[in-house]
């Protein structure tokens, strides 16, 4: 499952981020409870995708005021990133409009 995903990490975070800013624990957990456990995205994966979403200009970090507990660092998507949300999803309803396709054969006999 986790190789099927890999293309689509960059799209999943954003979709997380268009409803709330969060931090990387909160949105894993959010991605694992909406998925029913069958997604949860390694912490490398996730670090390296808001590193790179942030280099794009895609979404931007701030530091979160917690007055109880640990600092955490929040992000936020941006217009950009939105704008590549909706060209990401529009990319996916075509390849799942072409693999649906492909995997529509002929029943046997």
């Amino acid at each position: 499952m986790s190789d099927m995903i890999r293309g689509y990490t960059d799209t999943i975070i954003l979709a997380q981020l268009l409803r709330h800013d969060s931090y990387g624990y909160e949105l894993n957990k959010a991605v694992a409870q909406a998925s029913g456990g069958l997604l949860e995205l390694k912490e490398a994966t996730l670090y390296t995708t808001f590193r790179r979403l942030e280099s794009a200009g895609c979404i931007r970090s701030y530091w979160g005021d917690e007055t109880t507990g640990a600092r955490r660092r929040y992000y936020a998507i941006t217009e950009l990133g939105r704008a590549l949300y909706r060209e990401n999803c529009a990319d996916w309803q075509t390849f799942k409009t072409i693999i649906d396709t492909l995997l529509q054969g002929e029943e046997e006999p």
